[in-house]
């Protein structure tokens, strides 16, 4: 009958568009042929409502996952044990009220059941009851019966374990463990069990993996990217780098005439060749036959010196809004020839920038037409103009700029002026900065740490401390003039940095 079958949980297949439901089976209507199930899950979801109903056109597939343990025993039929009797669905029962020896469940296809096929209702479950009704059932629905659809498996209950019902009890009255209503009758069988950590990690064949990542790291790079002795590593490329091959690299790209005594070397690892005194002045007269003048050359030299000046005395970091009562100080000794007016040139760019610029340069009763015109831009700047050596600060400054030396002027050394100036500037703790040096020929009376050369570097000694290379704007075809093969090793700098070789 099928009121028999009330109160059995069930799965019904609805197909892929309605899904699976699990519930208890609370009515089945062979009139209309519907089924209908209360506490029902959907794809294993607690469904809001208390109760859905199905059409047999709905159904796919249905199985028995167990029978509720008041159903009716049936006389036994050639059972091989004589104490237990068989169920609608082929499990035993004890006679003694035991519980069901099997609840496999059991499959009813559609197919059995021809009558379902010709039911009309629609494909939609729909609910039995009303509003009200369905909100009282929910405020008494047991809180144990909300759980994990698979929890309604029989495998997962106990021989004694009914059907949890409306009022929260079971077995007695007792409440059920919350540990158990969240996560299932048998999670504590479960936890008995600790994992063996050292047993999966020993299934773990770590020189397997790595072996089949170093082989499809060579299939596809042609090399290994991680590297290992007397194999190539491929080549790794910035992303401003141009992955297509080019043609090779030409470090010399600079030759002369007449090999120096020296050579250089940019952080790119271009090659600079130095050149003596007598090369470099053909080039400046060259440039200057082609409208280099000594006023323009001088300009571009007060430029990158005072901005190489600018970034040892600290930059952005130093020179702020924020930071204008600290301002740096420099003293810039100069000499009464076309060095000394590139320092004037520097000190008036510093002057500009913010920079507190005290100038030293001698009296004399003629000076070069281009001392005389710088001196006068200086002194539009606000800078201090010092001629004595007393005068100069007595305390460390930030800096020293040395254009006290003449690449011809030898005899000015032995000048009290120039000797005082000297001995301030090594008395002195700031570092010093030299524009234009000598050759190495020549001892230098103020060690310095940096120097500056300009266009092409000459043979400098190791007094002059770090070589700096500046740009000062002769084009190539004059460099050609003079007999040296030229290309810029400036990049997009004016300022670089020389490397000794």
């Amino acid at each position: 009958m099928a009121s028999d079958w009330i109160g059995s949980l069930v799965s019904v297949h609805c197909g892929a568009t309605l899904g699976v439901y699990q519930g208890e089976v609370s009515s089945v209507d062979q009139t209309s042929q519907t089924i209908s199930l209360r506490h029902p899950f959907h794809n294993g979801v607690k469904c809001t409502v208390p109760e859905v109903t199905f059409s047999a056109m709905d159904i796919k597939d249905l199985k028995i996952l167990e029978i509720r343990k008041s159903f009716a025993e049936v006389p036994k039929q050639n059972g091989p044990d004589s104490n237990s009797t068989l169920t609608p669905h082929g499990g035993r029962k004890d006679k003694g009220g035991g519980a069901l020896v099997n609840s496999t469940p059991v499959t009813v296809p559609n197919k059995t059941e021809p009558k379902l096929q010709e039911g009309g209702v629609s494909p939609v479950p729909h609910y039995s009851k009303s509003y009200g009704e369905r909100q009282m059932d929910m405020a008494g629905q047991s809180k144990g019966f909300r759980r994990r659809h698979n929890s309604w498996s029989s495998s997962c209950k106990g021989p004694n374990q009914a059907t949890p019902k409306k009022n929260g009890l079971k077995n007695g009255g007792h409440m059920k463990n919350k540990d158990d209503e969240c996560f299932g009758d048998s999670i504590d069988d479960v936890l008995d069990e600790d994992f063996d950590f050292e047993g999966n990690l020993a299934l773990f064949d770590k020189a397997a993996v790595f072996s089949q990542i170093d082989s499809s790291e060579r299939r596809g790079n042609g090399a290994r990217s991680r590297g290992t002795p007397g194999e190539q590593t491929p080549s790794r490329y910035r992303h401003d780098e141009n992955i297509l091959e080019a043609k090779p690299v030409v470090y010399r790209q600079i030759t002369v005439p007449q090999n120096g005594t020296k050579e250089y070397s940019t952080d790119s690892g271009l090659v600079v060749p130095s050149i003596s005194f007598e090369l470099h002045k053909r080039l400046l007269a060259a440039a200057e036959s082609h409208g280099l003048s000594l006023e323009r050359r001088l300009e571009m030299t007060g430029v990158c010196a005072s901005q190489m000046a600018l970034t040892l005395l600290g930059g952005p970091n130093r020179l702020t809004p924020k930071n204008v009562h600290q301002r740096p100080t420099v003293a810039l000794l100069c000499g009464p020839h076309v060095q000394g007016a590139q320092g004037i040139s520097c000190g008036r760019h510093l002057a500009n920038h913010e920079v507190e610029v005290i100038l030293f340069l001698p009296n004399f009763v003629k000076m070069l037409e281009a001392i005389t015109s710088e001196l006068a831009l200086f002194g539009k700047t606000g800078g201090k103009l010092v001629s004595n050596v007393k005068d100069l600060p007595e305390t460390p400054v930030d800096l020293v700029i040395n254009c006290l030396d003449s690449h011809e002027n030898g005899f000015l050394r032995d000048q009290p002026w120039y000797k005082a100036a000297a001995d301030w500037a090594n008395q002195n703790r700031a570092p010093v900065l030299s524009i234009d040096p000598p050759v190495s020929g020549q001892a230098h009376a103020v060690e310095a740490k940096w120097s500056l050369s300009l266009g092409l570097p000459l043979p400098l000694s190791e007094g002059a401390g770090r070589v700096y290379l500046c740009d000062i704007g002769i084009p190539r075809q004059v460099f050609q003039e003079v007999g040296i093969k030229y290309h810029s090793p400036f990049g997009c700098k004016f300022v670089i940095p020389l490397h000794s070789e």
